[in-house]
């Protein structure tokens, strides 16, 4: 029954792929500045406006519902495509694929910097997620999903996360915040893991003093969300960084009357 099972798949894909009629960007960085202040090994989270979309802002009651990779120039370009693809990301029907990044230019976006990352391991990691084009989207994943597109399932708030999870664990396959989990795991480059705080004694002093622990979590439980709150990477704001002046505001000189 595999073969019903992806055929099932591929039609909710492409139905959860169809954009949102609520969807209203806020937010929007202007494209040529958010390309000036991206980095290869950056992650870009997305504000969604896809139909799947719904399903992950609920389960992870988070803005951002979808993770895409910054490599920059590393990948070669063809010459007969105008915009040069510079993101990797995990597609519903296309599987893991190379995009331009202009396709998220009118969407809400965040861009997460990883801290201190060595080059080597950048450089591990860009090949890690470059080397996963071609893999296909976990179509397990998109069956549980879709079950979560009621307006207010009845989902408890601390198992939102692990559902998540349910995918097939396919290691041929992939979910966007969970290839990019895999490629920082793989250099143990910490996202959110979990810290547990050990007693330990301290024979010079009589004292007990606490140790972190880190604990990493399964690839399969992160979300996007995961790298905007990840006390390991920063949030670039290029607004910001392009050197942001209030006084330089222009502001509409029409009072909307309150009664």
């Amino acid at each position: 029954m595999s073969w019903l099972a992806t055929r099932i798949g591929r039609a909710l894909a492409r139905y959860l792929e169809r954009p949102s009629r609520n969807y209203e960007p806020y937010s929007v960085t202007d494209p040529q500045i958010l390309q000036a202040m991206l980095r290869p090994g950056d992650v870009l989270l997305i504000d969604g406006n896809q139909r799947i979309s719904v399903a992950i802002k609920y389960l992870t009651q988070s803005t951002w519902s979808h993770a895409a990779f910054y490599v920059g120039d590393a990948m070669e370009q063809s010459k007969d495509e105008p915009d040069a693809k510079t993101l990797i990301e995990a597609d519903l029907v296309e599987g893991v694929i190379p995009v331009p990044l202009s396709k998220y230019a009118d969407y809400n976006t965040r861009i997460c910097r990883p801290v201190g990352l060595s080059n080597e391991d950048r450089r591990k990691i860009m090949d890690f997620v470059i080397g996963a084009i071609g893999m296909e989207y976990d179509l397990q994943n998109i069956i549980d999903l879709a079950r979560y597109l009621l307006p207010a399932p009845p989902v408890p708030v601390r198992w939102r996360r692990r559902l998540l999870a349910f995918g097939g664990g396919d290691p041929t396959r992939a979910i966007c915040s969970t290839l990019l989990a895999q490629a920082f795991q793989s250099v143990q480059y910490p996202i959110l893991p979990h810290i547990r705080l050990q007693k330990t004694r301290s024979y010079a002093t009589g004292t007990y003093t606490e140790r972190e622990i880190l604990h990493i979590r399964h690839h399969s439980l992160f979300t996007p969300r995961d790298f905007d709150l990840s006390p390991y990477f920063r949030v670039v704001k290029p607004t910001l960084e392009a050197g942001f002046d209030y006084k330089q505001l222009t502001w509409s000189e029409d009072k909307t009357e309150q009664g």
